[in-house]
């Protein structure tokens, strides 16, 4: 399947809603450490930051990632730039002592059923090492973290309650999935405790489950694939009865929500980051994305493999009243959302 068609319409509109975040005129001139670049929120958010600067902003961004050839596709356009620089480096690794930073963002992760599955203990150690080398070099810099945490630390519902900041927790460790959730605790962990004993400058965002025409085509999660069938003109195959009801949140809004943050957060205060316009139940998605490509949605049941990595909890909503109290709304619908991540990946009007 094609990559995203930058230069679409509806993705330009996308990025220049993310400029007009409160505040971003205080990023100008800054540099930024970027990891996980050429993900689903790291390929959109250095987008924006390159758009910015065709409009004089002078950032300079430092994209981490594995691989700089598979790493063409997502961001080759940028290799000739002078305020682009790709840093070809494993994530589990210290960052360059040279490299001068004023923010950091790990956005590194392995964040879908199937990497959970098989890869469990890279999972750890890419969200814990990565979340440490991070911190570190942002205490000797004096630079600023941005920490992408999710709403998986949450586990579990507690009835039919909304999670807030406040919430512990109800997690199981016995499945697959738990590298994935008690990586994410331990690393706010650490977040807090380089706050505490260093002094460092962390911010924090829980993430509900993000989409967008960033994503890879290698994501497993529930509604990417649903996207994935979409596009390829098939019906929507729904691995249950789809009864779960989750916070979803669209790629520019989670973006603006994490520039928000660094910007208005307070350091050590977790934010919940997630549009109460787009809490729907698995099987809303994908009539979506259904109704879409004019097909139908089906049921089949997961293999053993899939079913390892999927998640046990079947509400998952983010309260995020003190996101809003600092002063951030969302601007997506969930329907028109999932058009409009459609209608870039097949490059329609």
């Amino acid at each position: 399947m094609a990559e995203i068609n930058k230069q679409h319409p509806l993705y330009q509109e996308d990025l220049q809603y993310i400029l007009k975040t409160d505040g971003f005129e205080q990023l100008h001139g800054k540099r930024f450490l970027i990891t996980g670049a050429t993900g689903l929120l790291g390929t959109c958010l250095i987008d924006a930051l390159m758009l910015a600067n065709q409009q004089g902003a002078e950032i300079d961004t430092y994209a981490v990632g594995r691989s700089k050839e598979k790493a063409t596709p997502r961001l080759g356009e940028y290799y000739d730039d002078t305020h682009f620089h790709f840093l070809e480096q494993d994530v589990r690794r210290p960052f360059p002592t040279l490299l001068q930073v004023d923010y950091i963002i790990p956005l590194a992760s392995n964040t879908h059923p199937l990497a959970y599955a098989q890869y469990p203990i890279e999972t750890i150690d890419i969200n814990v090492l990565g979340a440490s080398n991070a911190l570190q070099m942002a205490v000797e810099q004096g630079a600023t973290v941005l920490y992408p945490s999710s709403v998986e630390v949450y586990g579990n519902a507690r009835g039919n309650d909304q999670f807030t900041e406040d919430y512990t927790g109800q997690l199981n460790l016995s499945t697959a999935r738990a590298c994935y959730t008690e990586s994410k605790r331990l690393s706010e962990a650490l977040c807090q405790s380089y706050i505490a004993e260093r002094g460092a400058n962390v911010k924090i965002a829980r993430l509900s489950r993000i989409f967008g025409p960033t994503m890879l085509m290698s994501d497993s999660k529930a509604s990417s694939q649903f996207l994935l069938k979409a596009l390829n003109d098939e019906d929507i195959v729904l691995k249950s009865k789809g009864e779960q009801l989750y916070s979803y949140t669209y790629a520019a809004d989670a973006v603006s929500a994490l520039l928000y943050i660094l910007l208005h957060g307070t350091t050590g205060t977790p934010y919940n980051v997630a549009c109460e316009a787009c809490n729907v139940q698995l099987k809303a998605f994908a009539k979506y994305c259904a109704e879409w490509a004019q097909k139908e949605v089906v049921f089949d049941l997961p293999s053993e493999t899939e079913q390892k990595g999927y998640s046990v909890a079947t509400r998952a909503l983010l309260d995020t009243k003190r996101l809003q109290a600092l002063g951030w709304a969302p601007h997506y619908v969930m329907q028109d959302a999932v058009n409009r991540t459609l209608s870039i990946l097949r490059h329609e009007e």
